[in-house]
């Protein structure tokens, strides 16, 4: 899953800008009876992947904490609106393929440099040199000149060939013009791209990064967000703190920010009903039943629903799931309803479709395969020539999927007769680490949060050839092509059309199995106040009090 964010799409006309804005949302203002100037909560989350690194941040535990300590040109309101300025003054642009961005002067990172242009071309040139190894290397591919600097590799991660030297290290079409100016020249025109750029990826690096090791960094990283880092101590914490350089309007009004890295949700629903958690991001599965964290947390309760979709995905790389009507019959072996009534209690909805329902541009109802139908399942098995031996389905057993990927498991077992069973890998960081290395041997859950508000961030990265978040490996050539020629549409619609002509495609292959769409349903202390999520349900720092 990747760390993400909502909004409505923007609107960008012929040499029309951004209007420069901040995304705070509560009040700014002064101590409360708890002395928020000087307080400190605790929040849940999970042990990162890897170092804090923006464009190498492909999950939500170390993407939390990205989120918390970058701004970017950029940010997309709580409530779902068009995305405001954030560092960037104005983004204009007359044809949707040159862009002219201005930064707000002044904007500091936590190392007191002033953020400047050549920290946005420096850094976004730094992800897309595939040598460097990114894992978001492919959200760069609009900008003119990424195939010089970004070569795949022939035959995989585990091949013998290497993947070619490539030709350059910056791309042609990213200019510095003055200490707060760049342009950036797409390869084709892309109506799309400003609404991109406050996903992570798209942040700025400081200086210091190219001067020290990568790994050394992303273990202590330097953001220019409202928080900045303190100390990391893996499995246990993150410490943050405020930033009081910090010149945007989202500033912080409490002082200090622990992230406590959980392996288990329920620990964390125990701490937060005894009030030594201040926010939990998703209360476990078990407390929904009959409403239970409703009672159990009183006004301390939060229910929003959220641009995720809850997605078992296939390593296609395995000859026994390349066969796409094996892989469409266990979609619809699947009993999303039954899934959603039972396990769900009804707080997460039936998925119906492969982009989520809050997404611009998306189709309701146009995964075919997301309809339980045990008739069409056990055909196409027959067709497939049946499946031999055991099928596992795979987690990550340190949240709440155990109950309804068990449940997944048992409905595939039941309609197809396969010997289905679940089985969870301890850690989120170990069971990403084994995605990565494409070495899942069934079925795995593999969520998506959107990274930003367009129907495109739910095919470029899921299902486009080496697109950044296609663990499976799927590779169709009509989805690439048609994907080229949304990218390439003048303005939105025609764009979303030709997507949802990819879309059509991807129908038919069943890469993945949408399985539901999100609502969040988070908690509180009874030490904070005033508590809001941002676009994807995490906690919106500049919005918390204490009592």
């Amino acid at each position: 899953m990747r760390v993400s964010k909502r909004a409505g799409a923007v609107a960008l006309t012929a040499a029309a800008a951004l209007v420069a804005a901040g995304c705070s949302s509560g009040d700014s203002g002064g101590k409360s009876g708890g002395d928020t100037a000087n307080g400190a909560i605790t929040i849940d989350g999970t042990q990162p992947e890897v170092g804090l690194i923006p464009s190498n941040t492909t999950e939500t535990g170390g993407g939390k904490v990205v989120d918390f300590m970058w701004t970017g040109l950029v940010t997309y309101p709580n409530d779902g609106g068009a995305p405001k300025n954030a560092v960037a003054e104005s983004i204009e642009t007359t044809d949707s393929k040159v862009y002219t961005i201005k930064l707000k002067k002044g904007t500091k990172f936590h190392d007191g440099t002033e953020v400047k242009a050549k920290n946005f071309v420096d850094a976004w040139n730094w992800g897309a040199y595939s040598p460097n190894g990114a894992q978001n290397g492919s959200f760069f591919s609009q900008i003119e000149g990424f195939s010089d600097v970004h070569t795949e590799d022939p035959d995989g991660p585990d091949g013998a060939k290497k993947a070619p030297e490539p030709k350059a290290k910056v791309m042609s079409g990213l200019k510095v013009v003055d200490e707060h100016t760049f342009t950036v020249t797409l390869g084709a025109p892309f109506s799309i791209f400003p609404t991109m750029l406050g996903y992570s990826t798209f942040m700025p690096l400081p200086d210091a990064f190219f001067t020290s090791k990568p790994e050394e960094f992303g273990k202590k990283p330097v953001g220019n967000g409202p928080v900045k880092f303190v100390s990391w101590q893996d499995n246990v914490e993150l410490k943050l703190t405020r930033f009081d350089d910090y010149s945007l309007d989202d500033k912080v009004k409490i002082k200090d920010v622990t992230v406590k890295l959980y392996q288990d949700d329920t620990a964390a629903y125990n701490d937060l009903l005894s009030n030594s958690l201040d926010f939990q991001q998703q209360i476990p599965v078990s407390a929904l039943a009959g409403d239970k964290w409703k009672s159990d947390l009183g006004d301390r309760a939060i229910d929003a629903p959220i641009p995720s979709t809850g997605i078992i995905a296939f390593p296609i790389y395995d000859k026994r799931f390349q066969n796409a009507d094996l892989r469409k019959a266990i979609s619809l072996a699947v009993n999303r309803q039954e899934i959603s009534e039972k396990i769900f209690f009804g707080a997460r909805k039936p998925a119906n479709s492969w982009a989520n329902p809050l997404t611009p541009g998306n189709k309701e109802g146009n995964c075919t395969a997301c309809t339980y139908d045990a008739t069409q399942a056990k055909a196409l098995l027959a067709k497939a020539g049946g499946f031999q031996g055991e099928m596992v389905f795979y987690y990550n057993a340190d949240a709440s999927h155990k109950e309804w990927m068990e449940a997944v498991a048992q409905s595939v077992k039941n309609t197809l007769g396969i010997n289905a069973r679940a089985e969870g890998i301890p850690t989120f960081a170990v069971f990403r680490q084994m995605i990565n290395a494409h070495q899942m041997k069934g079925p795995y859950r593999a969520g998506w949060q959107q990274d930003y508000p367009d129907v495109e961030n739910w095919v470029g990265p899921l299902f486009t050839t080496g697109g950044s978040s296609n663990d499976g490996l799927y590779s169709n050539k009509q989805v690439d092509e048609l994907y080229k020629q949304g990218t390439a549409a003048a303005d939105v619609d025609a764009a979303h059309a030709k997507f949802t002509e990819a879309v059509a495609q991807v129908d038919k292959d069943v890469p993945t199995m949408p399985i539901y769409f999100s609502n969040q349903q988070s908690g509180t202390s009874n030490k904070v106040k005033n508590v809001q999520t941002t676009n994807v349900g995490e906690i919106d720092l500049s919005s918390v009090e204490l009592k």
